[in-house]
């Protein structure tokens, strides 16, 4: 008897972080990454991030199973001169999207734990501010895709 009743409670936990682990008004649209040379240790991830939710959402992390280590950083150009640096937060206001470019907002992708080979699909996890986390596929390609 005490069997049923655990399963049910089980089965609704199961539910609940199903649902925290994919919020479906935050989306990653458009994911790449740029293939690099078999010897690079690092490469670059690009999408977009949509925040369809009725608040703002905060972006404070990144990860991959393809990687060891992915942080959000920003390229940007000082007195003629381009600097890298990680972002903490990446605030998108409701309704709003964010871009991860070249030359901007960009995922840095470290040590990675597979080849890249064109065409492969490589998940990505973002970590919000709230708690929820939100999955996302990168696919790897020599250019740009065109939007």
């Amino acid at each position: 008897m005490i069997t049923k009743p655990f399963v049910c409670v089980l089965l609704a936990l199961c539910a609940f972080e199903a649902s925290a682990a994919t919020p479906a008004c935050v989306t990653v649209e458009q994911g790449w990454v740029r293939l690099t040379p078999a010897m690079m240790r690092m490469a670059a991830g690009f999408a977009r991030i949509r925040n369809g939710c009725a608040n703002e959402v905060v972006v404070i992390g990144a990860g991959s199973k393809a990687f060891g280590d992915v942080s959000l950083h920003e390229t940007t150009v000082v007195q003629g001169v381009s600097r890298m640096r990680e972002i903490e937060r990446l605030p998108i206001a409701a309704g709003a999207s964010a871009e991860l470019k070249p030359g901007g907002l960009h995922l840095m992708l470290m040590q990675p734990e597979v080849a890249l080979a064109e065409g492969a699909q490589l998940p990505l996890r973002l970590s919000l501010e709230d708690g929820t986390k939100v999955d996302g596929m990168l696919q790897v390609r020599r250019e740009a895709p065109t939007r």
